[in-house]
C-alpha cells in the first residue's frame, strides 16, 4: 500500500535526534533578542509609528531567519494576489506563535487585537506595546467588544491592518473552537473587507510543546470578504467557511469541532 500525503507530512515531521538542542539554540536566540531590542524600542516612542514598526520588526526578521537556521522551519505564502490595495481586517487560524512572527513579514504594517496581560511581560511587553496593539481585557467582555469596534475602526482608518485569531486562543491541528463575533462585527462596523488566512504552523511549532518539526508551513491567504452590505454574522460565516475549507485541504483530513463554548471578542 502506497503512502498517503498526510503519512508522508507526519514522517517528515518526527523530531530528528538533534530537534530538542536545535529548539534549545533557537529559543536563547529569540531571548537574546528580545533582551536587546525591548529596551531599544522602548527609545523609539517619539518616532512616527512607521518608524517605529520598521525598526521593531527587524526582531521578527531576525527570529524567523533564526527560526530557520536552527530548527528547519520556513514558510511559503499562496495567494498573495487576493491582498488588497488598502487596508483590511486578517481573520486566521491560531495554532502557534509562529504566525504572529510570520504575518508581520506577510502583511502591511498591523495592530493585533490580544490579551492585554502580554503588556505586562518584561522587555518583550514593552516593545509590543510600542505598536500600539488593541489590548483587551478578556473578562470584561462588553467593554473589550468596544474597545475592539472603537480602537479597530481608528487603527483602519489611520491605514494600519487589523490582525484577529477569532478562535480566540492557539487551537491544535485538526481541531476548531467556536468563532467570535468581535472581528466580524469590526468589518461590519467600519466597512473595511476582512482577509481570511489559514496555515498549518501548529504542525511544525506546537502550541504547548518546546521542540519545534522541521518543514514548511503553509500559509494561505483567501479571497477578501467585502463587509458592506453584510452582516456580522454573514461575514463570520462566510469567514469560518473559507478558513475550515481551506484547513481541510491543506492537512488533508476532516476538521474536528473542539469544545466551542469559550466565547471571545
Amino acid at each position: 500500500m502506497s503512502a498517503t500525503p498526510a503519512d508522508t507530512r507526519a514522517r517528515e515531521q518526527v523530531p530528528g535526534p538533534g530537534s530538542a538542542w536545535r529548539s534549545a539554540l533557537f529559543a536563547l536566540g529569540m531571548a537574546l533578542s528580545t533582551l536587546i531590542f525591548a529596551p531599544l524600542s522602548v527609545l523609539t516612542f517619539p518616532f512616527p509609528y512607521r518608524w517605529r514598526y520598521g525598526f521593531i520588526t527587524q526582531w521578527t526578521r531576525f527570529n524567523l531567519w533564526w527560526l530557520g537556521v536552527t530548527c528547519r522551519v520556513h514558510y511559503v505564502v499562496e495567494g498573495r494576489e487576493h491582498l488588497p490595495a488598502g487596508p483590511a481586517i486578517v481573520l486566521a487560524k491560531h495554532q502557534s506563535a509562529f504566525e504572529t512572527l510570520a504575518f508581520q513579514r506577510i502583511f502591511p504594517p498591523q495592530v493585533w487585537l490580544l490579551k492585554r496581560e502580554l503588556l505586562w511581560v518584561p522587555f518583550f511587553g514593552w516593545g509590543l506595546a510600542m505598536l500600539e496593539p488593541i489590548a483587551i481585557n478578556r473578562q470584561a467582555k462588553r467593554k473589550a467588544l468596544q474597545q475592539l469596534l472603537n480602537g479597530g475602526t481608528q487603527r483602519l482608518q489611520h491605514g494600519r491592518w487589523v490582525v484577529i485569531f477569532p478562535e480566540g486562543t492557539r487551537v491544535a491541528p485538526g481541531e476548531q473552537r467556536r468563532y467570535a463575533p468581535g472581528g466580524a462585527m469590526l468589518a461590519a462596523r467600519s466597512g473595511f473587507p476582512v482577509v481570511p488566512v489559514a496555515h498549518n504552523a501548529g504542525e511544525f511549532w506546537p502550541r504547548q510543546g518546546f521542540i519545534k518539526r522541521p518543514g514548511t508551513v503553509r500559509i494561505i491567504i483567501g479571497p477578501p470578504i467585502a463587509s458592506q452590505g453584510r452582516s456580522a454574522q454573514e461575514i463570520n460565516t462566510l469567514t469560518e467557511q473559507w478558513i475550515e475549507a481551506a484547513m481541510e485541504k491543506i492537512s488533508g483530513t476532516p476538521r474536528l469541532a473542539a469544545p466551542r463554548d469559550e466565547a471571545g471578542v
